[in-house]
């Protein structure tokens, strides 16, 4: 058993009493596989070869440094084969669940800000490392797993190498999030992880991967970072947001802020949206319920009319204070989208656009409750048939895309087709062309012996 710096422990394991199931990605260096060690899940990384066993001692090294809730937890390692044994993440990374293919999960604008604010604590966490600043060095939703359900970030993948070539050789793949410092192979310092977290806060937010638009390699990318082009800005972005990022990713580390500060600001802006929407809450229960018994006879109807009230005066106040209203004012669609998408049909108007779903009806009135039940109902056939528009929509692109693919195969059949009737016309001249010359020549061989 050895003991850290941190004061955790760390075990050296007997790879036998690991249960290996299956491979589930791979970092800056080696495969990770889910595995069962001591009766709960855990993921194990090994190293492929003799190249990788510095990047798999730094990051042994490093992770047996840190005990923090947002920092992947390392159990121990074993020698034979060399591998390390830590914390499993159920939920995947960051970018999967943000990337992935249809059909995408869902997310809320106050996930988003949580994520973020979590990846914040725990790089603020590294930066303060006594008695040196441990620098990540390879920030990226790759690197930040899930857990809880999706709610709960680690951070990852510490087997970056501390020299800057072998960094570059092992990070193509991170060029999108990469400080210009860094590739430019200036000094850098931790405020390139600040960097990174910029690219990250914009790409959360957004659902975009970051400079998507540009292609090509990952040279392509850096060549725009250092000549200063940056995600565009998002529309509507509250104004203590849009500062925060842009200021992480300027291009003078110096004028970056501190990843505390970064925290600190971040857990600010939580603090005010968590405050705001319980008071809101709050009011408009006190205003909607009334009595005990309409809430008794109503309860899912009052969670409804909760929601659509309670979104449109996030959206009044966002207009009126936009500087700290934060979380769901930063897309209030999508956030109501994203939080009823798990909801029966009887609460689907909430996807609606604001404009189409049903007011608040009147709880004593009999006749205004059967508006808006009808309503909701006609909300439901709307978006059936929106569903299934999308669907056919879908088929419809898949058909064109084959038969685009049919034409073009046919074309390059009748081409190759042509292409082969050309070869054997020239053929056949060649062939009588050949014919000819015998001829001539058996005819000048014949005169030569004549002669002679």
């Amino acid at each position: 058993m050895v003991e850290t710096p941190a004061g955790c422990l760390f075990e050296d394991i007997q790879y036998e009493d690991i249960q290996v199931e299956a491979a589930v990605g791979r970092g800056t260096f080696g495969v990770v596989f889910k595995a069962v060690w001591k009766g709960q899940d855990v993921a194990i990384k090994t190293i492929e070869s003799e190249n990788e066993r510095n990047a798999f001692l730094v990051e042994l090294r490093q992770l047996s440094r840190v005990n923090h809730p947002n920092i992947v937890k390392l159990y121990g390692s074993c020698d034979n084969p060399v591998c390390l044994v830590m914390e499993y993440a159920e939920c995947g990374s960051l970018y999967n669940l943000l990337h992935s293919a249809d059909p995408q999960p869902h997310y809320t604008a106050s996930h988003a800000m949580s994520w973020c604010l979590q990846c914040a604590q725990g790089v603020a966490y590294l930066h303060a490392m006594k008695p040196k600043a441990l620098i990540h060095r390879d920030l990226k939703p790759p690197n930040l797993l899930l857990v809880a359900r999706g709610t709960v970030l680690k951070i990852c993948d510490f087997g970056t190498a501390c020299d800057i070539q072998t960094y570059m050789t092992n990070n193509k793949g991170s060029a999108a999030w990469m400080a210009p410092e860094v590739f430019e192979g200036s000094n850098y310092s931790e405020k390139c992880d600040v960097f990174s977290w910029g690219i990250i806060l914009w790409e959360v937010i957004t659902r975009k991967k970051p400079f998507d638009e540009i292609g090509g390699s990952a040279f392509c990318i850096m060549w725009a970072v250092h000549r200063g082009t940056r995600p565009p800005l998002i529309k509507d972005l509250p104004e203590a947001i849009e500062s925060l990022m842009t200021r992480c990713w300027d291009k003078e580390p110096s004028q970056r802020p501190s990843m505390e500060e970064v925290k600190n600001t971040m857990s600010h802006l939580m603090t005010v949206w968590s405050q705001h929407v319980r008071l809101l809450m709050l009011l408009f229960c006190h205003v909607l319920v009334g009595s005990g018994s309409f809430f008794h006879k109503t309860g899912r109807a009052l969670v409804c009319v909760v929601c659509v009230c309670l979104c449109s005066l996030i959206q009044l106040f966002y207009c009126v204070c936009v500087s700290v209203c934060v979380c769901v004012c930063v897309c209030v669609r999508v956030s109501v989208s994203s939080a009823t998408n798990g909801l029966d049909s009887s609460m689907a108007y909430l996807k609606l656009d604001h404009q189409l779903q049903p007011l608040a009806p009147c709880p004593n009135s009999k006749e205004s409750m059967a508006v808006f039940e009808q309503h909701i109902r006609m909300a439901q056939d709307y978006l059936k048939v929106q569903s299934e528009i999308a669907d056919l929509a879908r088929r419809k692109e898949a058909l064109m895309s084959e038969l685009e693919q049919d034409q073009r195969e046919q074309h390059t059949s009748c081409r190759l087709i042509q292409e082969h009737s050309k070869l054997l016309e020239d053929n056949s001249s060649l062939s009588a062309s050949c014919q000819g010359l015998r001829s001539k020549l058996s005819l000048i061989k014949s005169q030569n012996q004549h002669h002679s």
